[in-house]
């Protein structure tokens, strides 16, 4: 998704409006689709962020995304755009993808299909999204540093 998103910049395609100060979820969801042709979210698990590190900086500037949500933290030039732009990263717990599923109240549509189930872009709304942690506010403060730096190292 973030790809094409980027791609459809670079060539002066127009973009699904709701990326601009959006929420991405790292998440390949697992959907199903009803008889009425509307779709179900069955699970929801945070991927791991890191995969997106190259991709995410120049995504968070140009769509001005306002959070993430997913696994394991971002890179040090993410974080500095998320700075920028004022965006906080949130943890989600990994192995709760049923439960979290439960959070995204109803699937109101979804973009480049073509991509496959886990890369599309999907919008949904959501209720009682969670549990999530702040884990890199908007100012660069890491948790993930944070604990780190606490370790004991021989």
């Amino acid at each position: 998704m973030h790809i094409r998103a980027m791609e459809y910049v670079k060539e002066g395609k127009e973009v699904p409006k709701d990326i601009e100060e959006s929420v991405l979820f790292h998440c390949g969801p697992i959907m199903r689709r009803r008889d009425d042709g509307s779709w179900a979210v069955v699970a929801a698990g945070p991927t791991t962020s890191a995969r997106m590190n190259k991709l995410e900086p120049d995504f968070i500037r140009k769509f001005h995304v306002r959070a993430v949500i997913g696994k394991g933290g971002m890179s040090k030039d993410t974080i500095e755009a998320m700075k920028e732009v004022g965006c906080v990263y949130l943890a989600a717990t990994g192995g709760a993808a049923v439960s979290l599923a439960e959070g995204l109240r109803k699937c109101v549509g979804v973009e480049w299909q073509d991509l496959g189930m886990a890369e599309a872009m999907w919008r949904f709304d959501s209720d009682k999204f969670g549990p999530l942690v702040v884990a890199i506010d908007a100012n660069g403060n890491s948790l993930y540093d944070k604990v780190n730096s606490s370790l004991v190292r021989p």
